[in-house]
């Protein structure tokens, strides 16, 4: 099972690292830098509730309160953001870290079981593995029970799923969809294969919404060493992170979902109770951000932002990690404004070519003060940052030019001390299996690796 695993992922990149080279033209991300001076007079950011959005001036109790209370330069960004993304910011949500698969598939079927209207599932890969084959029984059965279950994958991150799996499904009464088919006979929509959906979301009954880099894979079967007192493992799974949320926010993430289904699918999903109303469950502040390749880059905006923003530390946690020339100048030029800036990206990969792409970086982020550590052992799939201590994600974007330009994502941002000081927490933690790159110790790195480097380099756009 595990070989087979791996000639799936080395098939999807073969096959993506292709259709990039035989793209006909390159996209550009937008510029952000001009932005920062106009925007950052707006004093407070909007605010939604599950029913209707509501403007600054009619923030009233509680919100205005909450804003009065929080940390001085979060309202800032938070206007900031909003203004350059148009995405409000939602209140009264409560937002629970998940790490690793075990934890979050736990968490995922407990909820999918006990489902009473519908399902919505967005998926990158849906392995037919053991936790596949799991996952989608369950799914079956509560099809079977008279829940209606919604499926987006994409084809290419299913590439190598038999068609058979997802047709056992169908036959069950499972409404799915196959996000811009390799077969172009099949499409509704223009030919773009470049451009992928890499979003993972689950909305179940419009009142609980998952999130972040989690997909259905046997790679998910087992945790990583995180919070582990063990040093080695006979079996370890990736190291991610995704999300539970609870609360009026959870309808941003259905709206996510059932736009994508509209957008690519002709036929209409069977009536749900899709926006049941939803009452506040906690007290966290939370922007939904989804991208696509032909709008308008809210998730890259808003992490540029955010970057440009800190004042004391930014710590981002990312899989595949290729900067474009304006993230990585915005994280240079905080660590040289004395911001501490860690990064902790993989040291055990899936994906050599990324991997050497992103260590073409090394040397100038090292001399800017930028601080790199390798995560050992598990391989990381983790896509989060904090900054300053008060704005976290968590989400399916890599900091890479694939993410932000070709794929469908989605991020969740959260404006609050505490869930930040858990994401904190994790930070460290990750910390206690890395190793720190010096400048020193790269230097001495292999002229061969320093030759890879450059090859991945020349194909950053594509990765």
């Amino acid at each position: 099972m595990g070989c087979d695993v791996s000639v799936n992922r080395i098939l999807r990149f073969v096959v993506m690292i292709a259709i990039g080279l035989l793209a006909s033209a390159c996209a550009a991300l937008p510029e952000v830098r001009y932005l920062g001076s106009p925007l950052a007079e707006q004093a407070n950011p909007a605010a939604a509730n599950a029913q209707r959005a509501v403007g600054a001036r009619k923030s009233h109790s509680p919100l205005a309160g909450r804003w009065r209370n929080s940390h001085t330069d979060s309202a800032a960004l938070a206007a900031l953001e909003q203004a350059a993304t148009g995405s409000p910011v939602i209140a009264g949500n409560k937002v629970t870290l998940l790490y690793d698969g075990p934890q979050t598939m736990a968490a995922m079927i407990e909820a999918i079981s006990a489902a009473k209207d519908h399902i919505n599932l967005e998926t990158y890969i849906f392995d037919q593995d053991e936790l596949g084959i799991r996952f989608a029984d369950i799914l079956i059965a509560r099809q079977r029970a008279g829940v209606q279950v919604n499926v987006i994958y994409d084809s290419v991150g299913t590439l190598g799923t038999p068609q058979a799996f997802f047709d056992n499904m169908r036959a069950a009464g499972i409404r799915l969809l196959a996000f811009n088919p390799v077969n172009p006979l099949k499409l509704i929509v223009p030919w773009q294969l470049n451009n992928r959906d890499h979003r993972k979301i689950l909305v179940v009954d419009g009142k609980v919404a998952f999130t972040g880099g989690v997909n259905i894979s046997g790679t998910y079967a087992n945790s990583s060493l995180f919070r582990s007192k063990a040093r080695r493992a006979s079996k370890v799974g990736w190291r991610d992170t995704h999300i539970k949320i609870e609360g009026p926010a959870v309808a941003a993430l259905q709206w996510v979902f059932l736009d994508t289904w509209a957008s690519r699918q002709s036929a209409d999903l069977p009536d749900s109770n899709f926006f049941p109303p939803l009452k506040e469950a906690g007290d966290k502040l939370v922007r939904v951000l989804a991208s696509a390749p032909d709008g308008d880059h809210e998730i890259y905006t808003a992490y540029v932002l955010a970057i440009q923003a800190a004042k004391n530390s930014i710590h981002i946690t990312c899989a595949y990690f290729v900067p474009d020339a304006q993230i990585l100048q915005a994280l240079r030029d905080a660590a040289r404004r004395g911001v501490d800036v860690k990064i902790i990206l993989p040291g055990v990969t899936d994906n050599g070519l990324v991997f050497y792409a992103a260590q073409s970086f090394y040397s100038e982020m090292l001399a800017a003060g930028i601080k790199i550590y390798q995560l050992q052992v598990a391989v990381l799939h983790a896509k989060t940052a904090v900054i300053d201590a008060v704005w976290a994600t968590v989400g399916s974007t890599n900091i890479d030019t694939r993410s932000f330009l070709h794929n469908n994502e989605i991020n969740v941002v959260v404006f609050d001390e505490e869930f930040a000081n858990a994401m904190e927490d994790a930070f460290v933690e990750d910390l206690r299996h890395s190793v720190e790159i010096t400048g020193a110790t790269w230097a001495q790195r292999p002229l061969g690796n320093r030759f890879k480097e450059w090859v991945a380099r020349r194909l950053e756009y594509w990765l």
